[in-house]
């Protein structure tokens, strides 16, 4: 079958590959994009099954500076992404990210995080048992060491974000194509394009792996190997048989424990496990809820010891095993290879940086933000980026 050809494959239609195509036409009108997405319905993708949230709340400054960039995208993303009357609006809620700890050790490391938002231009402050407990009444102020309160993070629509770009970018020219990347091609040490399971061939230079928890089974047909694999975490909505006068932040629990207020007494809740399923697995049970979930969170917030289970979804996490922060950039020895994976639960909050980076690095641009030290690089060469003990959730 004969090949068409393009300047860039973007083999993932998500967020990533969407951002990806919208910044690469933005810089250039005239290049030819595809985005390939086995699924653009999105009723398996990470994004779409999220729970919205953006911090600048990071140990690593480079994620904190992505984070500020995204602050500063969703302050025009509607108007930016506007297709005819068009208006995809992400319905952010500033509601804040509370982190919490449970002893000294914990509140060093929070602290030092804390320093270094603040040399950033963070807006981030330090709260004792006590200013929790008398912002936040429902929280037992005993079972806490104090805590970290960021008023520009929240929660939003990513379907919204998601489909802005998507749609923005096909408009400007970019070519979305319904399909599943087989194979990606290549002859010598250069990538030559990627083979649909459709049997079509789609010839160009630069292939970027933007597929996800499928990112190492797909990066696996170059030849190439990455530390990520695919985790099922589980969200969990419940209603709570209190109706809090306060607005809630999405907090985070010293044991790994989150909390989000949806709106009044509707709230989300959710941990990453050890022993969370590794492979493609969409199911969800009440009972982790009942058994594991609902009693930890009664010991931080005892009014919770009645309420109502609503509903529930799994998603997947594409996980750096390596050292849990994003492998950016091209893949050493394989020219062409560019691969933006395993962002272990915080792409959605990254990807206005990451398509922007991707994009400069692509079209050999002046960097905006100097983003190497996620490079793939540091895989081979054992040079972990850890972000520090409860951050990932």
């Amino acid at each position: 079958m004969a090949s068409q050809a393009y300047d860039v494959v973007l083999a993932g239609g998500g967020v990533m590959g969407c951002a990806t195509a919208y910044y690469l036409l933005k810089y250039d009108t005239s290049l030819r994009v595809a985005v390939i997405e086995q699924d653009p319905s999105y009723e398996f993708n990470s994004t779409v099954l999220s729970d919205g949230n953006t911090r600048i709340q990071f140990n690593v400054k480079e994620n904190i500076q992505m984070s500020q960039y995204g602050l500063e995208v969703l302050e025009t993303f509607a108007d930016e992404m506007a297709v005819g009357e068009r208006r995809p609006d992400p319905a952010f809620r500033r509601q804040g990210n509370l982190f919490t700890c449970a002893d000294e050790e914990s509140a060093r490391n929070l602290q030092a995080g804390l320093a270094l938002q603040r040399t950033l231009g963070c807006q981030v402050e330090w709260l004792s048992p006590e200013a929790i407990a008398e912002r936040f009444p429902l929280y037992d102020p005993d079972r806490l060491a104090g805590g970290t309160f960021g008023p520009q993070d929240g929660t939003m629509d990513p379907q919204a974000v998601l489909v802005g770009y998507r749609d923005k970018a096909v408009e400007m020219g970019a070519e979305f194509i319904e399909g599943r990347v087989g194979e990606i091609l290549c002859r010598g040490e250069r990538v030559m394009g990627v083979q649909l399971d459709s049997g079509e061939r789609l010839a160009a230079p630069y292939v970027a792996n933007t597929a996800g928890a499928w990112a190492a089974d797909l990066a696996r047909t170059a030849g190439v190997k990455i530390p990520v694999i695919p985790v099922r975490r589980q969200v969990f909505v419940f209603e709570a048989a209190v109706a809090p006068q306060e607005s809630y932040p999405l907090t985070v629990f010293p044991s790994g424990l989150y909390l989000i207020q949806e709106h009044g007494p509707i709230f989300m809740a959710g941990k990453s496990m050890d022993d969370d399923p590794v492979g493609y697995d969409f199911n969800w049970d009440r009972s982790t809820f009942e058994a594991r979930i609902w009693p930890e969170l009664v010991e931080y917030a005892p009014a919770f010891d009645r309420l109502k289970l609503v509903r529930g979804w799994s998603g997947l996490y594409a996980v750096n095993t390596f050292d849990g922060n994003a492998i950016l950039g091209e893949w050493p020895g394989l020219p062409g290879l560019m691969l933006a994976n395993g962002f272990s639960g915080h792409g959605f909050q990254q990807c206005h940086a990451v398509g922007r980076y991707l994009a400069e690095l692509i079209l050999e641009r002046p960097l905006s933000l100097d983003l190497g030290i996620f490079s793939p690089d540091r895989i081979l060469e054992n040079r972990p980026v850890f972000e520090g003990k409860g951050r990932l959730v």
